[in-house]
């Protein structure tokens, strides 16, 4: 979980100049391995997992839009995304909150 949580990050602080569509575009394969991965062997990390990449995802969106810089604005935000575009990312099928 933590080199996960590692990865992510990186992806997401070099990335404060894409659009969501080039951001989704770069991270949906690697998601999806680890949905795969771990619905099969670890089931109880997966949820975890991907709350954790939606805070990376809100914390994106406060750092690159800051209208959305308070915590209830970046949370309403998301919450926004993921249900106008639920297949945006893949693993919002899953999950749709932070943690």
């Amino acid at each position: 979980m933590k080199r996960i949580g590692r990865e992510v990050r990186h992806w997401l602080r070099r990335r404060i100049y894409h659009t969501f569509g080039e951001l989704a575009r770069a991270t949906n394969p690697i998601v999806s391995g680890w949905m795969h991965y771990y619905g099969r062997f670890y089931p109880s990390k997966l949820y975890p997992l991907l709350a954790r990449i939606n805070a990376y995802l809100m914390r994106w969106i406060r750092n690159k839009y800051r209208r959305y810089d308070s915590t209830r604005r970046g949370r309403k935000k998301l919450l926004e995304l993921t249900l106008g575009y639920p297949g945006f990312f893949r693993h919002w099928r899953c999950v749709t909150t932070a943690w």
